[in-house]
């Protein structure tokens, strides 16, 4: 079989029951149509002169189909092959049945010979169709035979060599058949157990890769849950310390935070000095820290300390391992660090200072961590700049508020002096002007408010006018007679009236304010008008000091000299 195979390989299709066919039917073609050929002289020979024509009839179609069949299974045509083949086996036996002595033993096994070939190369049911084709044509040629309607046209051989030949043949095609049969089972069953291996192997592959894919779902779960406990804590910390404006309180608490999130052993903030030289620490959690804060603990700006590192290069400085750092300065203020990573803090391309944290762990700090604090690291620069820039805007404010308050005061004060009357006085039925000032008590304290004179009974009740923070007067009611409890009432219409009063009052300093700086720049055009039209020195010097000591008036006397080259 293996050197048919080897000089005939068979057709492969891609079809697997195709291709199987295929690869039987190819042998057994071979193998009939070789055995044909070389059996049919001795058949020839050893077969009496009656039966040979039969046996020519016989062998030569036989021949001929089986070649066209091998033809057309070489051509691919599988299934057209295998009916071919089946029916030239099936007609050929057939007919030797028919017409041979039903109790020869090589008819009733040529039989057989088509029930195998059948079942190698057709479906199962076709052998139920065969199984009743053969029942039914062996009942006719017994049934023919007995009643004599023929006899048979081959009579048993009385050579014993002619029927060894002729039962020979019968033996070696059914061998052919059942060890084909058996081949083809023993392939299925191999094929099966291949299968079965292949699956449980795959089985296997699949269970290893669903306990890694596990496992891999595991620690990314774990991983993106630790990611968004990092995120929240950034969160949290960056809501806690947005609403603390003060830079002193504002350092201490970020240190606090980040330490109680994240769980680190200390949390320090350095920020650069005036020069630009130094980090120094400002705000630390751990008792260590706040060792170092008490002596006012800094680092100059270089590579030999992970701070001065990230500080002076702008870039994240990570000591995984502070026993195998180089850059690592053993602190003895915190003797339990294993590893350090210092951020810079930056406010736009600017670094303002450094994010210092350490742990008590090795290898404490992940690629997340390093992601999740840089992050943190620009919240916390953004704060303390806010919380900087608050502290200059309110300083500023509160100079500006002082600048403006001194402004409005000297004007309130030049603007009393300039006025004749600096008050009146309603008794009930007459209004008065208080002329006299320097009879008023010049030494008395004007109250801030006049709340504090309704929890008691009071002679009077004094309010005061108030400008932009300033006291530019009062408001004071008295009793007729004795004292007076004086309710809410009176002190809110009172409040109200001294608001309004000092916008009034505000809107006539101004206007007089304006006329007379208006006076002041038309007499200064008058005079550089009349003094442009001259052109004699003595002329221009006699003129201004006319005009100025007629614009002065009064007492007042005016001198214009040139001064003298010594």
């Amino acid at each position: 079989m293996n050197t048919f195979k080897r000089f005939t390989p068979p057709p492969v299709f891609e079809d697997e029951e195709k291709n199987r066919i295929a690869g039987l039917l190819n042998s057994i073609l071979v193998f009939v149509i070789a055995i044909t050929a070389l059996v049919a002289p001795l058949l020839f020979a050893f077969t009496t002169p009656d039966n040979r024509l039969p046996l020519l009839i016989l062998l030569i179609p036989f021949l001929l189909f089986q070649s066209a069949a091998y033809i057309l299974l070489r051509r691919g045509y599988v299934a057209a092959a295998a009916n071919i083949f089946l029916v030239v086996i099936g007609v050929a036996i057939f007919g030797s049945y028919l017409f041979s002595d039903i109790r020869s033993t090589g008819a009733l096994l040529g039989l057989i010979i088509v029930i195998a070939f059948t079942t190698l190369l057709l479906r199962p049911r076709a052998i139920l169709i065969l199984l009743g084709i053969i029942i039914l044509i062996t009942l006719l040629a017994t049934l023919s035979q007995m009643q004599g309607w023929f006899k048979p046209a081959f009579s048993q051989a009385t050579n014993p060599l002619s029927n060894w030949i002729s039962n020979s043949i019968v033996f070696v095609l059914a061998s052919l058949g059942f060890y084909l049969s058996s081949l083809s089972l023993r392939q299925a069953l191999d094929a099966a157990s291949a299968s079965r291996k292949r699956l449980e192997a795959n089985n296997r592959e699949l269970t290893a890769l669903r306990d890694a894919l596990e496992i891999r779902v595991q620690e990314r779960t774990a991983a993106l849950e630790k990611r968004a406990s990092q995120l929240q804590a950034v969160s949290s910390v960056a809501r806690a310390i947005a609403s603390v404006q003060d830079l002193d309180a504002l350092l201490p608490e970020i240190t606090r935070l980040v330490s109680e999130r994240f769980g680190f052993y200390h949390v320090g903030i350095f920020l650069l000095d005036e020069t630009g030289e130094h980090a120094v620490l400002r705000a630390a959690n751990s008792q260590g820290g706040w060792r170092m804060l008490n002596r006012k603990h800094q680092l100059k700006l270089d590579e030999k300390s992970i701070v001065g590192f990230a500080t002076s290069r702008g870039e994240p400085r990570l000591a995984s391992d502070v026993g195998t750092d180089s850059v690592f300065f053993n602190n003895p203020d915190l003797p339990d660090t294993r590893s350090e990573m210092a951020l810079p803090l930056r406010v736009g391309r600017r670094v303002i200072g450094a994010l210092d944290v350490q742990s008590t762990q090795p290898n404490a700090f992940t690629a997340e961590d390093i992601g999740a604090l840089a992050t943190l690291a620009d919240q916390v620069a953004i704060a303390i700049e806010n919380a900087h820039l608050f502290s200059q805007a309110r300083k500023a404010l509160r100079e500006s508020e002082a600048m403006f308050g001194k402004y409005v005061r000297q004007e309130w004060n030049a603007f009393a002096r300039r006025a004749v009357i600096t008050g009146y006085l309603f008794d009930g039925k007459h209004t008065m002007p208080l002329e006299d000032r320097d009879k008023r008590d010049k030494t008395r304290v004007l109250p801030q408010t006049g709340r504090l004179t309704l929890e008691k009974d009071a002679k009077e009740l004094i309010v005061p006018i108030r400008l932009q923070g300033q006291t530019i007067g009062y408001l004071e009611a008295k009793p007729k007679s004795g004292n007076r409890k004086w309710t809410q009432d009176d002190l809110a219409l009172l409040e109200a009236a001294a608001e309004r009063a000092a916008l009034a009052l505000e809107n006539a300093r101004l206007v007089d304010s304006a006329q007379r700086r208006a006076s002041r720049e038309r007499t200064i055009g008058e005079i550089s008008s009349r003094l442009g039209a001259l052109s004699d020195t003595e002329t221009i010097m006699q003129a201004a000091v006319e005009e100025l000591g007629r614009r002065i008036g009064g007492t007042a006397e005016v001198i214009f000299e040139l001064e003298q080259e010594t």
